[in-house]
């Protein structure tokens, strides 16, 4: 998708602050960060939300998650914990229509979210 930021940082055509590629999809350091550790992890190819993984793609969110769990034990917080967040949608707190998922860790995690 032409205007989708996610889809320009996967290309490369616009810079992020990569943290992780392989041939599926990409990790970049939040611009906004609400935790010492937060990190987007997204597939390369244009998915808006989580409303559009069908059976042929199910397989891409346990690929997300092996990676979120990689990320964590790189980035030291695996053993206190973290947390992996997707918001879809508007009133889910979707921002950008390209379907990432949030890896927050490095401080307690408050329950309920906001």
């Amino acid at each position: 998708m032409k205007d989708c930021i996610f889809c320009k940082i996967a290309s490369g055509e616009v810079p992020g602050d990569m943290v992780y590629r392989d041939e599926r999809v990409i990790a970049i350091n939040d611009i906004d960060p609400k935790a010492p550790v937060h990190i987007l992890i997204m597939p390369k190819d244009h998915i808006p939300s989580l409303n559009d993984i069908d059976q042929e793609k199910s397989d891409l969110v346990g690929h997300i998650f092996m990676v979120a769990a990689k990320l964590a034990s790189q980035k030291g917080i695996a053993k206190k914990g973290y947390r992996v967040v997707n918001n879809c949608g508007v009133e889910g707190g979707q921002s950008v229509e390209h379907i990432h998922f949030h890896l927050l860790g490095g401080r307690n995690m408050a329950w309920p979210p906001g």
